[in-house]
């Protein structure tokens, strides 16, 4: 992709220019598509649009991303922001939508350790940039939360029930936030598994297709159904071990939640399968592991009776989106191979691992410690 020439500074101060009262229209918003790649720019571009729009002058550093720009910009004084460049596919509504998800958690929540929005030079929460082939990209500035990424720490019991009272919380937190762009339609969100059925034939191998055939066959027939009677509310939807941060010196006490850009409003049932679906890897005992985590939710967070029917089917559905998104993004974008398929190789065993227990072992093995209140 060819972007603007980093060496005259004044074309990327135009091209980071205010642009008030863009807006798309109601019509504009739309799910984050799994067809647009990362915005790319240099390092030195970024440096000049943090001190051009938001006035911070210092390093950057590329931070890796599926699918945003992301940037650390270290300034002189110690302090760390995050410049985040949003996917040219995602209108103004759902930047709108994560900004005031972080604004509504520091309103009603403030322990909450969540990125806080930081204001451009003209007081406005966000700008935009515009690629030489006319793409325009949502431009932000937040806080950097200190911490470590949980996958880099030692795993255990406890830090899995703290991840989970820890969602839990910020759920909590989300539970009055409403905005019009909550709703929107997102490939990942479980709930809507269904729409990536066209992905199944894609998968190459006769026993994988016939995998996830399986997992997709299933979350139509007996659990779509069931979805529209759940509760739901906004959920952060993408709670994996990346975007938690802990302490370095205390892995169990968490730090920072991280990513916002995959919230929707959906089931809650789908929010706490997502985050169970993620401890699994690398576990001794995959489903003890998310086990751990589920007993923390509920202990701060109830899952009702009809939940916990299906969180152990919707914990193989989020695997299932996983290895049909990866897959087909991998094969499109293999310069961000890498990043894309993180989650892949953990997401086919967990789903074979699956396969080969009754459901109702699976759902009373991840319940062990719900004990199958009804609530």
């Amino acid at each position: 992709m060819a972007l603007l020439d980093d060496q005259d500074e004044a074309m990327v101060t135009k091209a980071t220019s205010f642009t008030r009262g863009s807006a798309g229209s109601a019509a504009d918003v739309g799910g984050a598509k799994i067809s647009s790649d990362v915005p790319d720019l240099s390092l030195t571009q970024a440096e000049q649009i943090a001190a051009s729009i938001y006035g911070v002058h210092g390093r950057a550093v590329l931070l890796t991303s599926e699918r945003d720009g992301n940037f650390r910009i270290e300034a002189p004084d110690g302090q760390a922001y995050l410049l985040k460049i949003s996917n040219p596919s995602d209108s103004d509504e759902l930047v709108d939508l994560q900004t005031a998800c972080l604004d509504h958690i520091a309103a009603v929540d403030a322990a909450r350790p969540v990125p806080r929005v930081l204001r451009t030079m003209g007081g406005t929460n966000r700008d935009h940039v515009t690629l030489t082939d006319g793409r325009r990209c949502a431009v932000r500035l937040l806080t950097y939360l200190e911490g470590v990424p949980a996958k880099s720490t030692p795993r255990s019991v406890r830090q899995r029930v703290q991840m989970g009272a820890a969602l839990a919380e910020l759920d909590l937190a989300l539970r009055g936030f409403q905005h019009p762009a909550a709703s929107h339609d997102l490939h990942w969100n479980v709930a809507r598994a269904h729409q990536l059925a066209h992905l199944v034939d894609e998968i190459e191998g006769d026993a994988p297709r016939k995998l996830v055939r399986h997992f997709m066959d299933r979350f139509v027939t007996a659990i779509l159904p069931y979805l529209a009677t759940m509760r739901a509310q906004a959920i952060h939807n993408d709670f994996h071990l990346y975007n938690v941060l802990v302490a370095a010196d205390d892995p169990c006490r968490v730090t920072g939640i991280i990513d916002f850009g995959d919230m929707i409003h959906a089931p809650l049932v789908g929010e706490i399968a997502t985050g169970a679906a993620y401890q699994m890897a690398d576990a001794a005992d995959p489903l003890a592991a998310a086990a751990d985590f589920v007993g923390g939710f509920h202990a701060v967070l109830p899952l009702l009776a009809q939940e916990q029917a299906i969180v152990a089917d919707l914990m193989a559905t989020r695997h299932l989106i996983t290895v049909l998104i990866t897959e087909w993004r991998s094969r499109r974008y293999p310069e961000n191979y890498a990043y894309i398929m993180r989650h892949n190789p953990a997401s086919w065993d967990a789903l074979r691992l699956m396969a080969d227990l009754s459901q109702e072992n699976a759902r009373d093995r991840l319940l062990a410690q719900v004990r199958g209140g009804d609530n």
